[in-house]
């Protein structure tokens, strides 16, 4: 029988090519006048899953 996968994590975490998990950083959507440039410029960009939340992630993904 197949495992659904979560749906909202599904659009969050894409795989690497080694295997890894990307995600996207968080703190970048509103009160950026606030943030500094380089500190806006670095939360664009990915960021690897830490491996302390990587069995969550395989729970909630099991095919990816």
């Amino acid at each position: 029988m197949k495992i659904k996968s979560n749906r909202s994590a599904a659009k969050r975490f894409r795989a690497t090519g080694s295997g890894k998990v990307k995600r996207n950083k968080a703190y970048a959507r509103h009160l950026l006048s606030s943030k500094n440039r380089k500190r806006k410029r670095q939360l664009g960009k990915s960021a690897v899953v830490d491996s302390a939340n990587m069995a969550g992630i395989r729970r909630m993904l099991p095919y990816l």
